[in-house]
């Protein structure tokens, strides 16, 4: 059984008015933002999902994560039906499915040092004291190569790249089995976020993380993923191996892609 299940998953966004390329349906406007979509991620692996901006995959990471609701579909989490889940149930299972968003200034509330950044998830649902959480947010700072020297300090004061390992530290903070990386590297130069890349291979090995890892560039999707997934206008036009998607792409929107993209030195 794969640890993550998603069936015919549609997302259909109504506009009060047409915006240009979407359909008309009753006088109003019409997107289907994630036009039903069906995968599978195995336990352990990194599913990466590549395709252009706008094409729906960080609508359908926020789906698989019921952060936004479906217009129609399944998803199971090891076999639960994420969307019959109930408000507790919803809860325990956000314990084992967590996100990195892509931008790592918008991402963390200013107001936060960040010990609290890293804390508010071990107060919503572990209930820990104090020195425990101060605890723990030392360890998931060592974790992504941080120390506790940043716990005091507020996300203003880091760069983008430490900004960003402060979010992985709090998405690891409930040591989930499950994590959407939202474009992870896409707002920093390229050696920071190869930095960040091989930050997440390393905890995928030291915590057994299962990643959808979501992406418009090829190269690093093409690195880090054991498969991949195109989306092309809310569409799985592709997905298998990392080596059968590379070595023998069917889409054509693949094989452009490939060829548009050079490689990737991390």
């Amino acid at each position: 059984m794969a640890l993550v299940e998603v069936r015919n998953l549609t997302k259909v966004f109504e506009l009060t008015e047409s915006a240009f390329g979407a359909r008309k349906s009753g006088g109003r406007g019409e997107v289907r933002a994630v036009d039903d979509v069906s995968l599978d991620i195995q336990q352990g692996e990194t599913l990466g999902l590549v395709g252009e901006s706008g094409s729906g995959k960080s609508t359908l990471g926020r789906l698989i994560l019921r952060l936004i609701e479906p217009t129609s579909g399944s998803m199971r989490f090891e076999g639960a039906n994420v969307l019959a889940a109930s408000g507790a149930e919803m809860r325990r299972l956000r314990r084992d499915m967590q996100i990195i968003f892509q931008d790592p200034f918008g991402s963390l509330d200013p107001r936060f040092r960040v010990e609290d950044v890293l804390a508010e998830p071990l107060i919503v649902h572990d209930k820990l004291g104090r020195e425990e959480r101060r605890r723990r947010a030392a360890e998931l700072l060592r974790a992504v190569g941080m120390d506790e020297s940043a716990m005091p300090r507020y996300p203003h004061e880091f760069s983008g790249g430490q900004r960003q390992r402060i979010g992985i530290a709090r998405a690891l903070a409930l040591r989930p089995k499950f994590i959407v990386a939202d474009e992870p590297v896409s707002a920093l130069d390229v050696s920071v976020g190869a930095q960040i890349v091989n930050l997440l291979q390393a905890l995928q090995r030291e915590f057994g993380l299962t990643y959808l890892f979501i992406s418009h560039s090829m190269p690093v999707v093409r690195y880090l993923s054991t498969r991949i997934a195109v989306m092309v206008r809310g569409k799985i036009v592709e997905a298998g191996t990392t080596a059968e998607i590379i070595e023998r792409p069917q889409s054509e929107y693949t094989k452009g892609l490939l060829a548009a993209t050079p490689e990737i030195a991390v």
